[in-house]
């Protein structure tokens, strides 16, 4: 049996956007690009940094920003600073000319680095982000994320797991996709992020399963296929919500 290949996040992911754009015209490859539902699931996303409490003044970063789903969203609304990072150029082109934010900064992301000062976060994000990296890259990420938030501050990742019925398909799929240098799907287990958790001496706030809507809604949510989302929503990903109780 010839031994498997682990294809390199960055390179892999540049490819698989470079066919998008090759085959659809920009603004549908930037959304089938951050798995289309482009504004229903920016929402969701902005919906659930409201439910952890995100207020105008605070700073975000946004790891994964992608073609900016949830920067456009959190655009008119926040006042604080906002810096979005993706290993993909072209995506982050597109997510600051839809933002239209001056202030704000966007950047190519460097290895696993954050760049940013220590203690300046009130929120680091990573959706559908650890769900592509290998759990050493996952967890070296994290670290990084807990040196920029401040004491107080949350990090918020979206991740699959076995445990969830729904997620079982992207596995196997996987399996049944031979693409050379596909884009990795990654599986992370709660015991993983309990222990995670404990070494990065942060506190587990709440884990929400995928399949159950958890997301508080102001207003509906529309999808492409037109059907609302009323009351509670869910993007299909788990989600994992990490407080710093740093001292101030």
């Amino acid at each position: 049996m010839s031994s498997s290949h682990i294809p390199d996040y960055k390179s892999s992911y540049n490819q698989h956007i470079k066919n998008l754009l090759n085959a659809y015209e920009r603004d549908q490859a930037m959304s089938l690009a951050v798995g289309g539902e482009f504004e229903a699931f920016g929402l969701l996303e902005f919906y659930l940094l409201l439910d952890c409490k995100l207020e105008k003044k605070h700073s975000v970063i946004d790891i994964g920003c992608g073609s900016g789903r949830l920067a456009v969203q959190l655009a008119p609304f926040l006042e604080g600073q906002y810096t979005g990072i993706d290993v993909v150029p072209e995506l982050v082109d597109y997510a600051k000319e839809i933002c239209r934010r001056e202030d704000w900064h966007f950047a190519i992301a460097q290895g696993l680095t954050i760049p940013e000062p220590d203690n300046s976060a009130d929120f680091v994000c990573f959706f559908s982000v650890l769900t592509h990296l290998l759990h050493e890259e996952s967890y070296q990420y994290l670290e990084e994320a807990k040196r920029v938030l401040k004491p107080g501050g949350r990090i918020v990742f979206s991740f699959l797991e076995f445990a969830i019925p729904s997620h079982w398909a992207l596995f196997s799929g996987t399996i049944k996709d031979t693409t050379p240098n596909k884009v990795l799907t990654q599986f992370l287990s709660r015991d993983a992020i309990e222990v995670w958790a404990q070494h990065l001496e942060l506190k587990i706030a709440a884990i929400y399963d995928g399949d159950k809507p958890h997301i508080p809604l102001p207003q509906p949510v529309k999808l492409d296929n037109g059907t609302e989302i009323t009351e509670l929503g869910c993007f299909g990903q788990s989600v994992c919500i990490l407080v710093n109780q740093g001292q101030t």
